[in-house]
């Protein structure tokens, strides 16, 4: 394996760090309290990844589904976490780290009755930031509509 191709074909540098202090409020905020920030998104990234701050207040998380075109990764900061490696749900506290490639089956959940966080991790970036805002009105679509979301998304459930 080797380095990919170059993004920057300048001889200097340039200054074009993004910085983001931990108090930036969420950029999204559930009706049950789940909290998430928009770290950086696959928009901001060129495409190369999307990174987002998962905050769970209480119990809650998707079930087994796998994705086509994205690999996710966790990594749980604080609390205790359940991830569905695509045989069984392993329990994942803090610095426990989990990548699943395209294509594997994956889930998480928040059972512990406590609040728990973690990293969610994209790559590619794709925009999941229309996937986490929508899910907020997926109760008022119909199944066709429900469908063609998740198609959208790039989210088969198993």
């Amino acid at each position: 394996m080797s380095y990919p191709e170059p993004l920057y074909l300048g001889e200097s540098g340039e200054v074009s760090a993004y910085y983001r202090p931990t108090d930036h409020a969420p950029e999204l905020v559930y009706p049950s309290g789940t909290r998430i920030h928009y770290l950086a998104t696959g928009e901001t990234t060129a495409g190369g990844y999307g990174l987002y701050r998962y905050e769970m207040s209480g119990p809650g998380g998707p079930g087994p589904h796998f994705h086509r075109t994205i690999s996710e990764s966790f990594y749980v900061l604080t609390g205790v976490m359940e991830i569905f490696n695509g045989d069984k749900w392993i329990t994942a506290s803090v610095g426990d780290f989990v990548h699943v490639p395209a294509g594997g089956i994956h889930g998480f959940r928040n059972t512990s009755g406590e609040p728990a966080s973690m990293l969610l991790h994209f790559a590619p970036g794709a925009p999941r930031e229309a996937y986490f805002e929508g899910l907020v009105t997926l109760g008022e679509l119909t199944d066709e509509q429900r469908q063609e979301f998740m198609d959208y998304h790039d989210n088969v459930w198993v």
